[in-house]
């Protein structure tokens, strides 16, 4: 099985170095940060933290460097999405791309460039700590499933399903992967919208601003079940559950405004807020954390 990563930052290094250790993968990944990929093939794409190994794959900033792939992961920043699927496609003339990105609406995307979508969402969490090393926060389940609008098929799904849990990323193939996709978007929008705002890992906010998180939540709840969609858990206990496991860890929307970059807010958020409009559903609290992050990447602008 030949997989490429598509953005090798944390999310897709975690993928990519788990699938690097089976004999029988043959895993390549592409990424536009040089000094990352050259640090990748000349040392190993290396994993501390919860998992602690080096795993040899072939990174490449040039996708035209990059053979044929049967199956695909992009991981990339959803701003991304579409200048990373113009890139890559013809390394998926008849292959498959699962997205394991946040928010909502990059399947989409991806189905303008490759023949069959696969829909992901994963709860792993990293950060990239220098070129060619990737620290694993937090471990996590992932859950697979063909795309409604441009599926790919059940096998395809539970192949690469069976190639991540054989490397140590336990995930799962389901048939309609709706409902694990829309609980994770509901608890990003409480923790990473109300992060990049109030600055506070996540445990920290839930001590601080637990109410707001609850009404941000339960506004996407509503747009869920006036799509018909049932989640996998409730976005509450998650969040809850959070805490615990992950009291200090600054969701990877601060990290974004710490740093002074472009969110995902609208895919997060927005993109909840603006599913709701369409459906009928009013999410005034998500559509507000939308427009003051996107207020507050606009004030940098002002800085330069």
């Amino acid at each position: 099985m030949k997989v490429c990563i598509i953005g090798c930052g944390a999310i897709g290094s975690l993928f990519g170095a788990h699938l690097g250790k089976l004999n029988d993968v043959e895993v390549w990944a592409y990424d536009p940060y040089q000094a990352h990929v050259d640090a990748i093939n000349e040392q190993g794409l290396r994993l501390t933290g919860e998992s602690d190994f080096v795993a040899k794959i072939n990174a490449r900033s040039d996708a035209g460097d990059i053979p044929p792939c049967e199956l695909g992961i992009i991981a990339s920043k959803t701003l991304h999405t579409r200048a990373a699927m113009e890139a890559v496609a013809p390394i998926f003339v008849d292959g498959a791309v699962c997205s394991v990105q946040n928010g909502v609406g990059s399947e989409e995307i991806i189905a303008d460039y490759v023949p069959r979508v696969i829909m992901g969402t994963t709860f792993p969490a990293g950060h990239i700590s220098g070129p060619g090393v990737c620290n694993h926060d937090t471990k996590g389940l992932t859950t697979i499933g063909p795309f409604d609008g441009k599926p790919a098929t059940q096998a395809e799904c539970e192949r690469l399903a069976e190639a991540l849990t054989r490397g140590g990323m336990e995930t799962n193939a389901v048939a309609d992967p709706r409902g694990p996709m829309w609980t994770k978007v509901i608890f990003n929008c409480a923790s990473n919208g109300v992060a990049a705002l109030t600055r506070l890992p996540h445990g920290i906010a839930c001590e601080q601003v637990r109410d707001l998180m609850s009404a941000v939540a339960q506004e996407g709840v509503a747009v869920a079940r006036a799509l018909g969609v049932q989640l996998e858990k409730d976005p509450e206990e998650m969040i809850d559950y959070g805490k615990k496991v992950a009291y200090l860890h600054k969701p990877s929307m601060l990290q974004d405004v710490e740093a002074g970059r472009i969110t995902e807010i609208d895919a997060i958020n927005g993109g909840v807020a603006a599913i709701g409009e369409k459906v009928g559903v009013p999410c005034p609290l998500n559509r507000a954390i939308a427009d003051m992050v996107k207020g507050l990447e606009f004030s940098w602008t002002l800085e330069a």
